[in-house]
């Protein structure tokens, strides 16, 4: 049987329980439902201040493009891996729709119990309500950065 994968769509406040257990927003648990998924992987991201949750076929997915490209025997890429998967977590959505966030990952990232879920494709973030607010672009930058993008070769 073929997994389908997950695409998310949207953003949304969530709040932590004293056991830092957060209920995953409805749309969310809709489309791992429908991709017949309860299990993330959670990692901080490279690149922001959040942590990075992927629907374990989509983690596989990217983990086995990792596995064509890096040479487990060349030291830049043995320490590109460690990096790579230091402190990452599998969590599953429990009956109720909720996921365990590991406190130590979680505060590493600078994230309290009031956060948003935020879409990012195939992947969610987990942001710290405040800071998310913070990295949002304006108008101006958004349209700049979507002209570079979507840039056709003349």
């Amino acid at each position: 049987m073929r997994i389908m994968g997950v695409t998310f769509i949207g953003d949304y406040a969530c709040k932590a329980d004293s056991k830092w257990r957060v209920v995953v927003p409805s749309s969310f648990r809709k489309a791992m439902t429908v991709a017949g998924q309860a299990v993330f992987v959670l990692r901080r991201n490279m690149f922001d201040k959040c942590v990075d949750m992927y629907p374990l076929s989509e983690w596989e997915r990217m983990v086995e493009r990792l596995r064509e490209r890096l040479n487990p025997f060349d030291a830049k890429h043995a320490a590109f891996l460690r990096e790579f998967f230091r402190g990452t977590q599998e969590v599953e959505m429990d009956a109720n729709g909720r996921v365990l966030l590991p406190r130590r990952v979680m505060e590493e990232a600078g994230i309290g119990k009031e956060m948003v879920m935020a879409a990012q494709d195939k992947v969610l973030q987990v942001w710290d309500a405040g800071k998310y607010e913070e990295v949002a672009m304006g108008a101006e930058e958004l349209g700049r950065l979507a002209g570079e993008v979507f840039r056709t070769e003349g």
